[in-house]
């Protein structure tokens, strides 16, 4: 006769109380207590050379564009190309555009080792060096390697901790999902984004530290000091949320989306970087015509505490700071949140969950009237007393160049934003993004930057 095996529970809801009680931990029963931080955060920049500098395409080491395609990549075949784009849809102000894009088809690892000490979860967080970075150190996750990377074929070090996120048993997964990457500048792009708790004794390396989630909820209430690939890896974590209902049902929710994506006609197709019509190549970097988006440009890099001491690269400039926003209103008590069903060239699945406002402003300076994009100017003239948050944040420091966003959450009034919500907008609850969040492919990378916000106590609405 045989013996059926035990059940487990379907989802353990202590692990959202244990999140909860970290993010109310800032100093009290923290391993890492906030008078030190500075000064550690300071110490392992002194510690280490740094240094990015502009070089011609020439002047890449191991990367060329090659012939006929123009493609830029690689000698390995490895790491990323820069090829082109051409998009043509029904929606949005532009029937059809091309452009340079990052192709890397190659997911990567984005993970945060956990531990208890004295009841309180910790994080391990890593001082990191990216080039793209103004400030070039930021604290980054655990583990933040693409795959070209943990298999070494640039033939440096062995990425640290990674044995926690890629074998089995090493420890007790609280998140797994691939979530994108920006498809405005990545065709595909996705990330294996994960929590792992471990009971195991750490060995911390001198450029590592345990915080709270709470304390890291501090951090994030400073410019440029938590990087985009931690931000999104905490907005994943399966914070519980007190909500006793929606404006939206959550089947209503998904339907809404479901026949967003469904009635979207959007065709993305990869051309040869060479062929990319309104951009020209120069010496020094390939630039719009008009002078506006992003620029591809060279850098040169030394790094003392990366895998590689030394090496050079391709990185994406934008031309100016990003405004990312999301709208706030409470219905019946419980606060929510204006999303937009946001295309991207480079999306897997052609829209997914965006914040309200996601713009470069300069980027529409000639756009009047109806022409402006939606509720970027009420954003950018909102009320202070109405603004919960505002901060600069950088965008992915290994691929964008100096990609800096002001991120925000402004409360509007009635008239402001309507419950009736115009096409391709609704409201949710901070529950719901975070219930979508659970999937690959619902909510983007700005999106899960404001929600990680949220995930910290950050930002309390």
């Amino acid at each position: 006769m045989s013996i059926s095996p035990p059940l487990n529970r379907r989802r353990d809801v202590r692990i959202a109380e244990r999140l909860a009680y970290s993010a109310d931990v800032t100093d009290k029963g923290a391993v890492f207590r906030t008078a030190d931080f500075d000064d550690w955060l300071e110490g392992r920049r002194r510690a280490h050379h740094f240094r990015v500098q502009r070089i011609a395409f020439a002047d890449l080491d191991g990367w060329s564009f090659e012939p006929g395609t123009g493609n830029l990549g690689h000698h390995s075949g490895r790491f990323f190309t820069v090829e082109g784009l051409s998009v043509h849809t029904d929606t949005g102000p532009y029937a059809h555009w091309q452009q340079p894009i990052i192709r890397q088809p190659e997911v990567g690892i984005l993970g945060i080792l956990a531990k208890e000490f004295d009841g309180v979860l910790h994080f391990l967080m890593q001082a990191k060096m990216e080039p793209g970075n103004r400030n070039l150190l930021q604290l980054s996750p655990t583990v933040q390697a693409t795959r070209s990377n943990y298999t070494k074929v640039h033939r440096g070090a062995d990425v640290k901790y990674l044995d926690h996120f890629t074998v089995p048993g090493r420890g007790r997964v609280l998140v797994d999902v691939l979530q994108s990457e920006h498809g405005a500048w990545f065709y595909r792009k996705a990330n294996r984004n994960m929590i792992v708790e471990t009971d195991e004794e750490i060995r911390l390396d001198e450029d590592f530290c345990w915080l709270t989630l709470g304390r890291i909820g501090e951090l994030l209430r400073r410019d440029n000091v938590v990087n985009m690939d931690a931000r999104t890896v905490l907005a994943c974590a399966p914070v519980s949320s007190d909500e006793p209902g929606a404006l939206l049902p959550d089947t209503g929710l998904l339907s809404w989306f479901t026949a967003r994506r469904s009635e979207t006609d959007v065709r993305a197709e990869r051309v040869p970087l060479g062929q990319v019509r309104g951009w020209k190549r120069s010496e020094w970097s390939i630039d719009h015509v008009e002078g506006r988006y992003f620029r591809v440009v060279a850098v040169s890099v030394e790094a003392g505490n990366r895998e590689v001491r030394g090496w050079s690269q391709p990185l994406f400039e934008p031309c100016d700071t990003g405004v990312t926003a999301f709208l706030t209103r409470r219905v019946g008590g419980v606060p929510h949140l204006l999303v937009h069903a946001k295309l991207e060239g480079g999306f897997l699945d052609r829209i997914e969950l965006a914040p309200t406002a996601q713009y470069t402003a300069t980027n529409h300076t000639d756009r009047i009237g109806d022409d402006r994009p939606p509720f970027l100017d009420l954003v950018l003239s909102a009320d202070p007393e109405r603004v919960r948050y505002d901060k600069l944040h950088s965008e992915e420091g290994g691929r964008f160049l100096n990609a800096e966003s002001r991120y925000l959450f402004v409360d509007a009034g009635k008239s402001e934003a309507p419950l009736e919500a115009p096409p391709g907008y609704a409201w949710v609850t901070p529950g719901q993004l975070r219930w979508l969040v659970g999937h690959s492919h619902y909510v983007n990378v700005q999106a899960r930057t404001l929600l990680s916000l949220l995930n910290t106590g950050a930002v309390r609405l």
